[in-house]
C-alpha cells in the first residue's frame, strides 16, 4: 500500500495548537511557519503526537471536525481538492479528509522545501572547506591555521593516543594493552565492569585486567571500547536532543555489536576486519556530539526539525540548518586524530549507497546495520525498504541479518548496562 502524498503535522505553543499540511517527501521549514504566524510553534514529541492521532475519536466525523477546527496552514504545492488522504508520520495514522471540511479556515503559505533544493544550495568543496565555511557562517569563530583549534575541540586524550599507537603496531598484543589500561583508573574499572557484565556471562570470577581481556573480552574489543570511552570523554552529551530519541550510547553500542556480528558472516574474500567494524559502529554518530559542541543554539533547532520531520534522514535537516552533516565533521575529526582509514571512511560514507571506493564495505555495513535497527525500532530517522543491492554488496541474506538482530535484541538490557559504562557526563 502506497503512502499518501501529503502529511499532517501538529504544532503547539502557549497560545494553543495548529495543523500543517504539506507534501510528504518535503521538509517542514519551522522558520517559515514562525515568520508567517508570528508564533513560535513547536512540533509535539513523537510520543504526544502518536497518542493524539491514535485516539479513537478520529474515527468519527465529529472527532475530525474538532481536529479541523484548529488553525490550518497548508503549503501551496498541496492539492486539496475533493477527497484526499494525509499521513501523520509518528503514529502512522492516515486520515481521509474532504476539501469541504477545510472551508475558509485554510491559510496558504510556503512551508516546505524539497531535499533537492536543500542539496542545491549546499557549499561545494572538500569536507574541510564545508566545515570551515559553516563555522564562519553560523558562529563568531574565526578560522585559525588548524581547524580543530578554531572549534575549541580538546586534543585526543593520552590514553586514546597510546591505544591508536598500539593499533598501528601489528606486533602489539595483550601484554602491551594491559599497562595502558592500568594507567587509567576509570578505564580499568570499566574494563572490569564489562567483563563482569551479564552480557558476557563469564564463568568464575574476574581477578585482573589481564584475566578480563584474555579470558572474556578479547584484545580487539577492549582496544575499541577503550578508544570509544577515551574519545567520548572529550565531549559532553547534548541535553536538548529530539524528545523520545534513542539514547546516544545505546545506539552506539548496539550498532557496534550488530555490525561486528554481521561482519563475521560476510564471505571471507570481502569481509572487513570485525574489530575495525566494531569501532566504526561505536563512533558512527560521534559527529552528533561535535555538532552540539560547535553549534549549541543551532543544534537545538536541529532537534526541533528532526521532531517535525521524523520521516526524513538527519543529513537533509543538518544541511538545511548548518550546511554540514555529522558524518562530514565526525569523519574529519577521526582523520585529524589519526584513526584507521577504514573507520574514517565507514563514518563518512555510511549513508552513501553508491560509494564504491576503498573500504566501501565498512560504510555499507554500517549503513545496513542502521537501516535494520531503525526498521526494528532502534535509532532515529526514516524507516523504509532496505535496498536489495545493499545485501548483495555485502554477500548477506536479509533473513540472516534479521535473525542476527533478533539475537542481539534479546540482550538489549545488558547492552544498556554496558552503555552506562560508556556514558559521559
Amino acid at each position: 500500500m502506497s503512502k499518501p502524498s501529503l502529511r499532517i503535522v501538529m504544532l503547539s505553543d502557549d497560545k494553543g495548537r495548529a495543523l500543517v499540511i504539506l507534501p510528504y517527501d518535503e521538509l517542514l521549514n519551522l522558520v517559515s511557519v514562525w515568520k508567517h504566524t508570528q508564533r513560535r510553534l513547536q512540533p509535539l514529541s513523537a510520543h504526544d503526537a502518536s497518542a493524539f492521532f491514535n485516539q479513537s475519536a478520529l474515527n468519527h466525523a465529529k472527532g475530525l471536525e474538532q481536529l479541523l477546527a484548529l488553525p490550518i496552514l497548508a503549503d501551496p504545492d498541496c492539492v486539496l481538492e475533493g477527497e484526499f488522504e494525509v499521513l501523520e508520520t509518528n503514529s502512522g495514522r492516515t486520515l481521509k479528509l474532504n476539501a469541504t471540511m477545510l472551508k475558509d479556515k485554510l491559510q496558504l503559505c510556503k512551508l516546505s522545501i524539497t531535499t533537492d533544493a536543500i542539496d542545491a544550495k549546499q557549499i561545494s568543496g572538500t569536507d574541510v572547506t564545508v566545515i570551515s565555511r559553516s563555522v564562519e557562517k553560523f558562529t563568531t569563530l574565526r578560522i585559525k591555521q588548524r581547524l580543530e583549534d578554531t572549534l575549541g575541540l580538546p586534543t585526543l586524550p593520552p590514553t586514546a593516543q597510546k591505544i591508536i599507537e598500539l593499533r598501528a603496531n601489528p606486533n602489539a598484543g595483550v601484554d602491551d594493552l594491559v599497562p595502558i589500561v592500568k594507567m587509567d583508573p576509570s578505564l580499568s574499572a570499566q574494563v572490569m565492569s564489562w567483563a563482569a557484565s551479564p552480557y558476557y556471562a563469564a564463568p568464575g570470577g574476574i581477578n585482573s585486567i589481564h584475566d578480563a581481556i584474555v579470558r572474556v573480552l578479547g584484545y580487539d574489543l577492549v582496544v575499541n571500547l577503550a578508544l570509544g570511552v577515551a574519545m567520548g570523554r572529550s565531549l559532553k552529551l547534548p541535553s536538548d536532543t529530539p524528545r523520545g530519541s534513542t539514547p546516544y550510547w545505546l545506539q552506539a553500542i548496539f550498532c557496534a555489536t550488530l555490525a561486528e556480528k554481521l561482519a563475521k558472516q560476510i564471505p571471507a574474500e570481502q569481509r572487513p576486519r570485525p574489530g575495525l567494524v566494531y569501532l566504526s559502529g561505536l563512533l558512527h554518530n560521534f559527529g552528533y556530539l561535535i555538532l552540539a559542541h560547535v553549534f549549541p543554539p543551532h543544534f537545538s533547532l536541529v532537534s526541533r526539525y528532526i521532531e517535525a520531520n521524523p520521516h526524513l534522514h538527519h543529513e537533509h535537516i543538518e544541511k538545511q540548518i548548518l550546511n554540514v552533516t555529522r558524518e562530514q565533521i565526525g569523519s574529519w575529526l577521526s582523520e585529524t586524530w589519526s584513526l584507521p582509514e577504514e573507520v574514517c571512511k565507514g563514518i563518512r560514507y555510511q549513508n552513501t549507497l553508491d560509494y564504491q571506493q576503498e573500504h566501501q564495505n565498512y560504510a555499507h555495513l554500517i549503513d545496513l546495520t542502521l537501516r535494520v535497527m531503525r526498521a526494528n525500532g532502534i535509532g532515529d530517522g526514516p524507516v523504509g525498504t532496505i535496498p536489495q543491492a545493499l545485501y548483495q554488496q555485502l554477500g548477506l541474506e536479509p533473513q540472516t541479518v534479521q535473525n542476527t538482530f533478533n539475537l542481539i535484541y534479546t540482550k538489549t538490557d545488558k547492552l544498556e548496562e554496558m552503555g552506562k559504562f560508556l556514558k559521559v557526563s
